[in-house]
C-alpha cells in the first residue's frame, strides 16, 4: 500500500545560525497506521510534525518544501499539546467547535452550533453545552484536550498529528484521552502520526516507533521489537525509563 505521508531526507535549521535542528531523516507513514516519534526532549520530533503541517515556529527554517509529500487530496488536523494555550479563552468551545465546522462544511450557524455540540457530548463532555456555551477557563484540561481533539475532527481530516496530546495532563486523564483517540483511529479510520517523549504512552497507541535523537532517526521498528528488543543503547535508556499510565497495565 502506498504511503499516505512521505519525508525523505528532511532538514530543518535556525534561521539565524544555521544549525540543523532536524538532521537528514525519512520514514513512511502508511494509510490507518498510528506511527510514533519518540525522543527526549530537543529531539526533533516535534519540529518535525510542525513540517509535515506546515507550522514551523519563527526562527525556523525547512530546507527544502519537496521533502515532504502527503497523499494528494488527504486532509491534515492537528491536535497540540497544550489544550489550554491552543483554545481562544474569550470564546465559547461550542463557538469555536462551530467556526470550523462552518469554514469546512459550510453549514448555517444554527446547523453548525448543533453539530459542534453534539461532537463535543460524543467526545465526552457535558449534555449542557446544548444550551450554555462554557469558556476554556471552564472546562478542565482534560475536557479542553477533547474540545481541542472536536476543533481537528471538525475539519474532516484522513490524518491526524498529534504534538505529545496528554503530556500537559494529569495522569488518571491520560488513559482516558489515549482510550479516545484508539477508538477514534478505529471508528474513523484515521492515520495517525504521535509524538511523544513517554514509550509507554507510545506503547499504548502506536504500531511502529521511530526513534529520535538530536534531530536523527537513531532506530525504527514495530512498537513490540523496540520495546522488547531495542538496538541502540539510546533507545535501551527511553525503554527503562517509561512510564507506566495508571489503569493501562489492567488492560
Amino acid at each position: 500500500m502506498s504511503a499516505i505521508i512521505t519525508v525523505k531526507n528532511l532538514y530543518v535549521h535556525a534561521t539565524a545560525s544555521r544549525r540543523a535542528l532536524v538532521d537528514d531523516i525519512s520514514f513512511d507513514v502508511h494509510p490507518g497506521e498510528t506511527v510514533g516519534l519518540v525522543g527526549e526532549s530537543g529531539s526533533g520530533k516535534s519540529l518535525t510534525l510542525r513540517a509535515i503541517m506546515g507550522l514551523l515556529p519563527e526562527g525556523v527554517t525547512l530546507t527544502d518544501t519537496e521533502s515532504i509529500t502527503v497523499a494528494e487530496q488527504k486532509r491534515l488536523a492537528m491536535i497540540f499539546q497544550d489544550p489550554v494555550s491552543s483554545l481562544d479563552p474569550l470564546t465559547g468551545v461550542v463557538k469555536q467547535v462551530a467556526e470550523v465546522l462552518r469554514y469546512n462544511q459550510h453549514l448555517n450557524r444554527r446547523e453548525a452550533k448543533t453539530q459542534a455540540a453534539d461532537l463535543l457530548i460524543s467526545l465526552g463532555l457535558p449534555e449542557s453545552l446544548r444550551t450554555a456555551d462554557r469558556y476554556p477557563g471552564q472546562l478542565s484540561g482534560g475536557q479542553c484536550q477533547r474540545v481541542g481533539i472536536a476543533l481537528a475532527l471538525a475539519t474532516k481530516p484522513d490524518i491526524l498529528l498529534c504534538d505529545e496530546p496528554t503530556t500537559a495532563l494529569d495522569v488518571t486523564v491520560q488513559l482516558q484521552i489515549l482510550d479516545l483517540l484508539a477508538d477514534l483511529r478505529q471508528r474513523l479510520g484515521l492515520t495517525m502520526l504521535f509524538v511523544t517523549h513517554n514509550l509507554g504512552v507510545a506503547a499504548h497507541l502506536c504500531n511502529r516507533l521511530v526513534v529520535m535523537q538530536h534531530g536523527r532517526i537513531v532506530e525504527t521498528g514495530s512498537t513490540a521489537s523496540i520495546l522488547h528488543s531495542p538496538q541502540q543503547e539510546y533507545t535501551k535508556r527511553l525503554v527503562s525509563a517509561i512510564l507506566p499510565i495508571p489503569g493501562a497495565q489492567d488492560r
